[in-house]
């Protein structure tokens, strides 16, 4: 039932444990299942302690270059383009200069900005663009073509926010990656086995397989990783800046090879792409202050939609994914996504009501129509659809420097490897983020795909998006930087690591490691991390009208805490991503 007053929070139901740390690339650690409560246990290491700024992203290189730069004197803005440059190099699933993003700055006084970085659909775009010659919606089309590759917005909005609020030269902030590139790295175990599997399942495209191989041979664990055309691409970039990338050989290069493929982008679209600065989302859940990310991402509005319905509810004392806190979290995410789907686009196109879906009168209205018993009363789906395919391939990394600044960023190529077009001569990735954009306007099918108007391809819009990169405040001091990937889950993990702090008191790493549950409206199916729940509690979902899948994994909620009583900023890699790693400045 509802409830006011003042929360109490309950004491976690099951403890636990603190294992040792190392001070890069501090890892959780998966238990066994225990007979007692039917769960595969979380068993924490401690979060990564530093006195001075913290880096947590999913590769312990690119986390280390961000470290540096705030031992050089940078600040969490310098810090955070650095370590998205090197993530190009180290990360190439997911991390990017061909693809876009967001990112959200709180700074030490309390003010916030949120910068814009999302790939925009070429000049040439329109809305039935993914039909075949017969007139029929084409799944190859709308996601492994060159007509599925956007206009990349990476190096746009690095190069907007460093100029803005970054401290020290362009350069030197470029520079490790223009390294790491050129004299390479030495390969662990899992990211050679994920080139490998691109090498070997794309040699349509050579200039890919020259990337990622050895002359076509796959790179073994152990092995030093060069990217010489990379390097000099990113050489063009730290020299002329924006223009290094939007102009010049590094747009011809690109421009020709679209081309060659079919697809749509000319360096008249380079040229004109800019990124765009805008105004966070903002809400408040329990006394905390949550900033996000604000359409066309869709994350930002989602989260505080749900935290409003959400704050008239005791969860605490349901019982940390019991089959009532479950419950209602499902419910809460049901309403959001389905407002998401019909309501929300990029806002330079779509007039969205963001004022009306974070207010806390209409989370009553919504509230209203949940029934604490019963699945999916206050918005049900009249189609069952079965699970639609979302990429895990994004990245997020977050940074907080010595004097309070935050930044928050997650940005992508949308599938692994986004189109796994790399650009003859230039090195780097294409994404193939205009599958974000739905199919065909009205088209909603038996494979996930939802045709509601908003988020249809046109000239130069921004295609929808779940990224959430969100900061946590409290009294005006900092509390936390989060985000994860995980395509449209990335909502519903970003929501529950704020849940677990917030009424679960747990400690960051907790907070990251603790099982992950989602549900998007359409398909109507909760889904599950293995090891989440137990039988008895599916059981209790299934009574209510509930269906339960269990997933492998959800997200890779790299973040950042403060410690309210020291200061230091604690790190918490996600060990759901092997190359993870949290870098302390102290």
């Amino acid at each position: 039932m509802p409830v006011s007053g003042r929360r109490i929070v309950p004491q976690r139901l099951i403890p636990l444990a603190l294992l040792t740390a190392a001070a890069i690339g501090c890892q959780s650690t998966v238990g066994t299942p225990s007979p007692a409560i039917g769960l595969t246990a979380v068993v924490s290491a401690p979060p990564v302690r530093a006195d001075r700024g913290m880096v947590v992203s999913s590769n312990f290189r690119a986390s280390q270059v961000g470290r540096e730069i705030l031992r050089a004197g940078g600040n969490a803005v310098d810090a955070a383009v650095a370590t998205g440059f090197a993530l190009a190099v180290t990360h190439p699933s997911a991390g990017n200069i061909g693809g876009g993003g967001f990112m959200v700055v709180r700074f030490p006084d309390g003010n916030a900005t949120a910068i814009d970085f999302r790939e925009k659909a070429p000049l040439s775009a329109h809305a039935r663009m993914f039909l075949d010659q017969a007139g029929e919606y084409s799944r190859a089309i709308h996601h492994n073509s060159h007509l599925a590759v956007g206009v990349p917005g990476t190096v746009a909005g690095f190069a907007k926010a460093q100029a803005a609020y970054g401290k020290l030269p362009w350069e030197r902030v470029v520079e490790p990656a223009v390294d790491l590139a050129g004299e390479g790295f030495v390969l662990t175990r899992s990211l050679a086995g994920s080139m490998a599997r691109i090498v070997e399942g794309y040699p349509q495209y050579p200039a890919t397989v020259a990337a990622f191989s050895n002359g076509g041979v796959p790179f073994a664990a152990g092995e030093v990783f060069r990217q010489p055309d990379l390097a000099a691409t990113l050489a063009r970039i730290m020299r002329h800046g924006h223009d290094g990338f939007y102009r010049g050989e590094t747009a011809r290069l690109l421009a020709a090879e679209m081309r060659r493929g079919g697809g749509m982008i000319t360096e008249a679209d380079l040229a004109r792409y800019e990124a765009k600065e805008r105004t966070p989302v903002r809400g408040t859940y329990r006394g905390y202050d949550i900033l996000g990310m604000p359409p066309p991402s869709s994350g930002g509005i989602a989260v505080v939609q749900m935290l409003n319905i959400l704050e008239g509810y005791d969860l605490g004392a349901m019982g940390h994914n019991s089959a009532e806190y479950i419950h209602h979290l499902t419910e809460a995410m049901r309403l959001a996504f389905r407002d998401r789907a019909s309501l929300v686009a990029d806002m330079d196109f779509v007039d969205v009501p963001a004022e009306r879906l974070t207010s806390k009168a209409y989370a009553a209205e919504l509230r209203d129509g949940i029934d604490v018993a019963r699945a999916g009363a206050s918005a049900p789906s009249d189609v069952e659809l079965p699970l639609p395919y979302e990429s895990q391939e994004t990245t997020h990394f977050s940074v907080v420097d010595a004097d309070g600044m935050a930044v928050s960023v997650t940005y992508t190529l949308e599938q692994g490897y986004g189109s796994k077009i790399v650009v003859p001569g230039a090195g780097f990735l294409l994404n193939n983020e205009m599958g974000d954009f739905n199919a065909n306007p009205g088209l909603t099918t038996v494979d996930g795909l939802i045709g509601t108007e908003p988020n249809t391809a046109r000239p130069e819009q921004r295609m929808l998006s779940s990224m959430t990169p969100s900061i946590l405040a409290r009294d005006g001091e900092l509390v936390a930087v989060i985000g994860s990937p995980g395509g449209r889950t990335i909502i519903n993990s970003v929501l529950q690591v704020i849940l677990n702090i917030v009424e679960f008191d747990m400690n960051i790493q907790e907070a990251v490691d603790a099982k992950r549950l989602h549900h998007q409206w359409l398909p109507d199916r909760i889904r599950i991390e293995a090891g989440g729940v137990t039988a008895q509690t599916v059981r209790e979902l299934t009574d209510m009208g509930h269906t339960v899948v269990v997933r492998g994994s959800q997200g890779r909620a790299n973040s950042i805490m403060i410690d309210a009583r020291t200061g230091e900023r604690l790190g918490a890699p996600d060990a759901r991503a092997p190359d993870s790693g949290a870098a302390g400045h102290n």
